[in-house]
């Protein structure tokens, strides 16, 4: 997930009420309700996405028919609707979301849904309109972050890095902007929502932005004052994953799918080409991701 909207980056996670009902035209029949082999042509592996026209999903089908898997990639328009759809068993997998949208949807909705593989991160940059450099934002200035729970904990860890506020404890990834030590931050921070934080470029110092509004803000190419490492321990909930439900965990036919889209070179330069070469793939492996999921739905059910 890039972005955390409706149509948020799908890589994207996020944090929003995940409470609509699923749409039942969306979807025609139960994943796995053939009797034939899961992946066969008859009874292909059903993959929710958002934004099945972006090239990586064309090149992942064609790679997977390659190695004898057919799989159906399944198009929402919401973020809200893989995961409800991957619970009632519509699909087989899911891949949109990042760590952090997926532990808020299980503590939320009791579910275990579960992730089985890495695809990638996608950076989070803090953006002015009106300063070259972290050094030109004055003392007592106003910078925006995203308001959902997903983003906004990671937007307030980039301000950290770049020495903009200090925190009144350690970071993790439902810190809010309560936990902000107004007194011995060097701006003031203020929340909107996340498709709203490049429009307020025009009134504030700065703002933390998400991929998906760079080029409407006409922010693409633009260097950011400071962004998110993909290599640092806070992005880590940020990882954008492959999910299944918690019984499919080491399913091989799925395992193989994941390995696919990690290591063909065609899926990979579509991946790029989709998210404008921001994208830094990665290959964490299935136990590391769900023991973060468990230590995020632990914070998450610790901060409510």
């Amino acid at each position: 997930m890039k972005g955390s909207t409706l149509r948020i980056s799908k890589k994207k996670l996020f944090g929003l009420a995940v409470t609509i009902p699923l749409v039942g035209a969306l979807l025609t029949g139960c994943a796995g309700g053939s009797d034939a082999a899961k992946g066969s042509e008859s009874n292909p592996v059903k993959i929710g996405v958002v934004g099945k026209s972006d090239p990586q999903w064309a090149a992942f089908e064609k790679a997977a028919s390659s190695e004898g898997i057919h799989v159906d990639i399944v198009d929402f328009t919401e973020y809200t609707q893989p995961n409800p759809a991957l619970a009632e068993k519509e699909l087989d997998l899911n891949e949109f979301q990042h760590i952090i949208y997926l532990a808020n949807y299980n503590v939320k909705n009791d579910q275990d849904l579960t992730p089985i593989g890495a695809t990638a991160i996608y950076p989070l940059g803090l953006y002015s309109k009106t300063h070259e450099s972290i050094d030109q934002i004055p003392e007592g200035g106003t910078v925006a972050v995203p308001n959902d729970e997903t983003n906004r904990a990671r937007a307030l860890g980039v301000l950290v890095d770049a020495g903009l506020i200090k925190l009144k404890g350690e970071w993790t990834a439902v810190t809010d902007t309560r936990d902000v030590d107004t007194d011995a931050s060097k701006v003031k921070v203020t929340e909107l929502s996340a498709d709203q934080t490049a429009n307020g470029l025009q009134d504030l110092d700065g703002a933390v932005v998400n991929n998906d509004f760079l080029k409407n803000a006409d922010l693409v190419g633009k260097e950011p004052l400071a962004q998110s490492k993909p290599d640092a321990e806070s992005a880590k909930p940020y990882i954008n994953i492959f999910v299944s439900r918690a019984e499919d965990k080491d399913n091989e036919t799925y395992l193989k799918l994941v390995r696919i889209f990690q290591e063909n070179t065609d899926v990979q330069a579509a991946l790029q080409e989709a998210s404008g070469n921001t994208a830094t793939p990665l290959t964490t492996s299935a136990p590391e991701l769900q023991d973060l999921l468990k230590t995020t739905q632990d914070q998450i059910t610790n901060k409510a």
